[in-house]
């Protein structure tokens, strides 16, 4: 009997072995960005939603009616800088659904506000509905569910006065003055946000899980520099 039993055991522990190590390989492909998607796209796949050139693809909204886009969002020497005023954003003219976005941004001044919007779907508002990736400094990796959006996110991480808000698992960001780059990986209603390469936030089953994309203008000048896109097959 224990030799029937014996193998019996090593056989369960084996099991139970493939089963963690099986969980643990969907963890990984749920929550972290794989690069395999990006290399696995031809070069021609790449999408700069930024030419370093100009606001060619992009629609501004301004929330103060006759203002100027050209005063808040402009191009130079490759740098895409906004001046944080009036509050707004330029958005991209197409919708997007699979994708891995990166986008670089610094602080050229004091510190601020800003965002990556994602998702965006209906009127243009200040708060249009969406899933904000927040850049405020000292909050970046921060998720917003705007307008009646909605996520699965870590509730131990859900902001207890605001339950549309989703803290970040770590702060990474670099210093004032200094480039920082968001990857951000939307896959089938599964969004993964690393920030200069620590996994800062997640969210599943999210809705709206396809839209436009938006970089905010919040009240302090940011500068971006990379905005492009792959689209995931």
């Amino acid at each position: 009997m224990a030799g029937i039993l014996y193998p019996l055991e090593n056989t369960m522990k084996l099991q139970r072995a493939i089963v963690i190590t099986a969980g643990l390989l969907l963890l990984i492909l749920a929550f972290a960005p794989r690069m395999e998607y990006c290399q696995a796209a031809e070069n021609e796949s790449v999408i700069k939603l930024f030419n370093g050139k100009d606001l060619d693809g992009w629609v501004p909204y301004l929330v103060e009616k006759g203002a100027d886009p050209a005063a808040t969002w402009s191009v130079k020497e490759g740098i895409l800088r906004c001046t944080g005023k009036p509050n707004g954003y330029i958005k991209t003219a197409k919708s997007y659904k699979n994708y891995y976005l990166t986008v670089e941004w610094r602080w050229p001044e004091k510190p601020g506000n800003s965002g990556v919007l994602m998702h965006i779907q209906g009127d243009d508002k200040t708060w249009p509905l969406c899933i904000e990736a927040q850049l405020m400094a000292g909050s970046a990796g921060d998720f917003w569910f705007m307008d009646g959006a909605t996520g699965n996110t870590d509730k131990a991480r859900v902001n207890a006065q605001r339950s549309n808000n989703t803290r970040k698992l770590t702060a990474a960001e670099n210093q004032p003055g200094e480039w920082n780059r968001y990857q951000i990986v939307s896959l089938n209603g599964t969004l993964t946000v690393l920030i200069n390469g620590q996994l800062v936030n997640w969210t599943t089953d999210h809705k709206p899980s396809e839209g436009l994309i938006a970089l905010q203008s919040e009240g302090a000048p940011i500068e971006f520099r990379t905005v492009e896109l792959t689209p995931i097959p």
